[in-house]
């Protein structure tokens, strides 16, 4: 399993994720509070450098998603085919993580079969024993 390379500007979104909960980098000037994602020193919108980290529902909806024939590293190849999706998060539509569709927190990257993946149909985050957020189906 991969695990995420950790900077400073995104050791929190990692450590919020250890202890299952979704939060995103937000900008704490009152006067514009914009969410940003990848995390970052500056806002993009304001250049203010105070930020604050928001939870999230976890919920969200598959904006996109690709089944790669054959798996981009072969560590994964056994569990080909296998879902990467990308999820615009409900309350923050400009949000958009990539992830892995999967039937529980730990299952294997090959537990949903690609067939039952639909752009728009909704998910829920869920987090592996290492932080990493993956998905599941809403309704499965």
């Amino acid at each position: 399993m991969l695990t995420p390379v950790v900077d400073d500007d995104g050791a929190p979104f990692w450590g919020y994720g250890t202890q299952g909960e979704l939060r995103i980098q937000a900008c704490a000037n009152p006067d514009c509070g914009e969410l940003r994602f990848p995390p970052r020193p500056c806002c993009p919108h304001c250049q203010s450098f105070d930020s604050e980290w928001r939870r999230m529902s976890g919920k969200g909806r598959v904006w996109s998603y690709v089944v790669p024939h054959p798996p981009l590293l072969p560590a994964y190849a056994e569990q080909a085919p296998y879902a990467v999706i990308v999820v615009e998060l409900a309350e923050a539509p400009r949000i958009r993580l990539v992830g892995n569709l999967v039937s529980g927190p730990d299952a294997p990257l090959n537990s949903v079969p690609p067939e039952r993946i639909r752009i728009g149909v909704k998910v829920q985050v869920v987090f592996s024993r290492s932080g990493l957020p993956r998905w599941v189906l809403e309704r499965p």
